[in-house]
């Protein structure tokens, strides 16, 4: 008896710890829970993008150049975690492939300033190579924005909105010169049963 015990303990256990492993389509509409996620994020980096980019004085603006933008954090007012940085990251990647703007990155300032030391302080580099300080270009505009959420639940239903907004401001004068804001709705129903 105790034989067979263990093998079915033995085999419950080698089937419950199989596991599954496949890749999926990055893009595909992601629908797991009602919490912010891949669709939503993609989603809103599409469109705002998409919005900046046809706003008209932006397409007079980058027609002859490329302005200069650098991109705050977008500040998340939800109750939920979201990386809000990986948003940040697919609008600027995707305004920089659209070659009409360039960016500097501020995330990243104490490193170069501890390289551009290195490069003229450590006399290992040679000074015919290292970079001239004081010669990075400054930004003319900064994006900045906010991500917050509703949310409402009774005994069945659970509802997420979510508002994302954007903006565009001009650095020498203060002069919001862009904004949009983008919505999701998410709702979540339990059958009466709860399955």
């Amino acid at each position: 008896m105790r034989v067979i015990m263990m093998a079915v303990l033995a085999t419950a256990l080698l089937i419950s710890g199989c596991t599954r492993v496949q890749y999926g389509d990055a893009t595909a509409t992601e629908t797991v829970t009602v919490d912010f996620g891949s669709t939503d994020l993609q989603m809103i980096a599409s469109q705002m993008v998409d919005d900046l980019l046809t706003f008209p004085p932006v397409v007079q603006m980058t027609m002859q150049r490329r302005p200069v933008v650098f991109v705050d954090r977008v500040q998340n007012r939800t109750v939920e975690h979201i990386d809000t940085e990986s948003v940040t990251d697919s609008i600027r990647t995707r305004l920089i492939q659209s070659g009409k703007f360039r960016f500097v990155d501020m995330t990243v300032v104490d490193r170069v300033r501890q390289q551009m030391d290195f490069q003229t302080q450590s006399g290992m580099v040679d000074p015919a190579t290292a970079v001239t300080l004081g010669r990075q270009i400054g930004a003319e505009f900064m994006l900045y924005g906010a991500l917050t959420s509703i949310v409402k639940r009774d005994n069945r239903t659970k509802d997420v909105y979510y508002k994302f907004t954007l903006n565009m401001m001009n650095l020498e004068t203060g002069i919001i010169e862009w904004s949009s804001e983008k919505e999701i709705r998410k709702t979540r129903s339990r059958s009466l049963f709860g399955l």
